[in-house]
């Protein structure tokens, strides 16, 4: 018979107990950060690459395992229940953790990458000068590029699958600092002369771009009428649009080119807001080679007075703002 009161039992660990709590599956999670992201299970479905079935089917499972409703219908969108809003939060700090854990471990074994993403824009103005003062300061660290639209970029560094994201987009949940703030003006070709009097033959972009708001609310309030002369979801194909004489376009100064001019008030157009370019970086990220990165820039980055942190973790939550290509 075993005798309970020796020393070596004094320093038997406690049982475990008979039932362990679940565990969350992390692929339940990254399909749930998406549908937050995109509003519908379509439109996460799409940028997952599953059908929608599949992506209903996950989140059912996710409520069976939260053992409550995470969704609420509005309209044809989704909005997240009171147990869907205090999931977020963990779902994000879950996946960061464990994204940060591996890219942490992988880094220790030698693997020094950063993911940076950068919306087209800005691709061939403000990202060069970035990845110049990272080739400076970090030169072993290989850098793997994403160019595309804000929206799917703020996404990915959400989910974990970027390091750093260039954008003007807002997310109180993101940690960021200015890098560039410039005009946004009436851009057209060298040789294009606006008709006085007719419609504004807009060029336009995706409709969710910030720049396309800019447009529609200046001229609105300067009540000036305008037709749509092109669309086109492509920045490469605005600007082929504008070089061709189409029309005009509102859009960052990024987007100059020396056979381009800009209409101002003299050509009877309003004046147009500034935007201001952010580095977005997930706050308190455990990838050291991310955050090294990250204060190296801020570091070097001349004070602007658009630093921006995000919300404390009870507070985070995702605020899309702004939206450009």
């Amino acid at each position: 018979m075993h005798d309970d009161s020796s020393p070596q039992a004094a320093n038997r660990p406690p049982p475990l107990p008979s039932h362990q709590p679940p565990t969350f599956d992390l692929e339940l999670l990254r399909t749930f950060l998406a549908v937050v992201s995109y509003g519908t299970f379509t439109a996460a479905a799409r940028h997952l690459k599953r059908t929608q079935s599949a992506v209903t089917q996950q989140m059912y499972r996710l409520e069976e395992q939260v053992g409550s409703a995470l969704f609420l219908k509005a309209g044809r969108s989704k909005r997240l229940s009171p147990r869907g809003q205090q999931l977020l939060h963990y779902a994000k700090e879950i996946l960061s953790l464990n994204d940060d854990a591996m890219w942490s471990l992988r880094q220790g074994a030698g693997h020094g990458l950063l993911r940076i993403g950068s919306p087209h824009d800005v691709a061939e103005t403000l990202l060069p000068s970035v990845l110049g003062r990272l080739r400076r300061s970090l030169p072993e660290v290989s850098s793997e590029i994403h160019i595309g639209r804000s929206p799917e970029l703020m996404a990915a560094l959400n989910e974990g699958r970027l390091d750093m994201v260039i954008s003007s987009r807002e997310d109180d949940a993101l940690e960021g600092f200015a890098l560039s703030t410039l005009p946004t003006v009436w851009l057209c070709a060298a040789h294009f002369v606006p008709a006085i009097g007719e419609p504004v033959p807009l060029i336009v972009g995706d409709t969710a771009s910030i720049f396309f708001r800019f447009a529609l609310d200046a001229l609105d309030r300067a009540k000036m009428a305008w037709r749509p002369a092109c669309t086109s979801s492509s920045p490469l194909g605005v600007k082929a649009a504008i070089r061709a004489g189409l029309g005009v376009a509102a859009r960052s100064t990024h987007l100059l080119g020396p056979d381009m001019r800009v209409l101002g008030a003299p050509d009877g157009f309003p004046k147009l807001p500034d935007i201001t370019y952010f580095l977005w970086i997930r706050p308190h990220v455990a990838n050291t080679l991310a955050q090294q990165a990250f204060e190296l820039l801020r570091a070097n980055q001349p004070a602007r007075g658009g630093a921006r942190r995000g919300a404390p973790a009870s507070s985070r939550r995702q605020q899309s703002r702004l939206r450009e290509p």
